[in-house]
Order: C-alpha cells, then structure tokens, then sequence
C-alpha cells in the first residue's frame, strides 16, 4: 500500500474470532486497514476448523467470552498446543488476565480497545519472529 522502504511488514492473515458480529466486522475492518487479511470466526470450534483447513493463519485475535465449547482462552491453549507458530492476542473486558495466565507468547487486550490499540497490536506482532521455525 505504502511505498515505504522496510516500514510496513509483510501482511499477514489474521483470524478473528469474536461472537458479537458487530464487533468481528470492526475488528475485520482494522486488520485489513493495517494491511492484512481478515478470516472471521464466531466461535472457536469454527476457529479450530479453519485453523485445520488453512496454513496461511499467523495471527489469532479471540474474544475470551463466547459460547461454544470453549471460551477464547481455552482456544488460546488449543492453538499454541496446534499451532505453536500463531501469533495468539486474547481480548476481554469482563477479566484481566496476567502473562501467568495465558499460554506462553501470547498477548492481552482490554475491552473497549481504541482500534488504535488494535492496530498498534497487530503491528507488534507482525514484526515479531515466530515462536518456532
């Protein structure tokens, strides 16, 4: 998009699970604002299907609220079990979680979140190295 030199990192596919559509599509419209490519999921069963189908997800952005058979911090530990390259960011504004509580390299947003915020995180991530080659 930019014409920059080594400013924008390479875009990424970015798997947002949020139950609330309204939010999934704001979400889906920020990630593909910075450049990178929104898959939407509603729930995390939905997630783990596409994470079985897709080899392209590098980034997971989940709600931890949600029905189904498990909650976004449940399908954080199902993904970096799975898939411990995925960039993990969980999101809530009912909890707070601490670092000790979420699966290793995985992120924490609060709720409401400035879509600056989310930006900023996605930016973050993209530029970090996976956690396993």
């Amino acid at each position: 998009m930019t014409g920059g030199q080594g400013r924008t990192p390479p875009s990424s596919v970015v798997l947002i699970v949020e139950d609330d559509a309204l939010l999934r599509m704001l979400a889906a419209d920020v990630v593909e604002d910075a450049g990178h490519v929104a898959v939407q999921a509603r729930d995390a069963d939905e997630a783990l299907a596409i994470l079985r189908t897709r080899r392209d997800i590098a980034m997971v952005f989940t709600d931890i609220n949600m029905p189904g058979s498990m909650n976004g911090l449940e399908l954080a530990y199902a993904v970096r079990a799975g898939w411990p390259p995925i960039k993990i960011v969980v999101a809530s504004g009912r909890i707070r979680l601490s670092p000790a509580e979420m699966p290793p390299e995985c992120d924490f947003l609060g709720k409401p979140y400035l879509m600056s915020d989310l930006t900023a995180q996605l930016q973050s991530l993209a530029g970090r190295n996976p956690i396993c080659a």
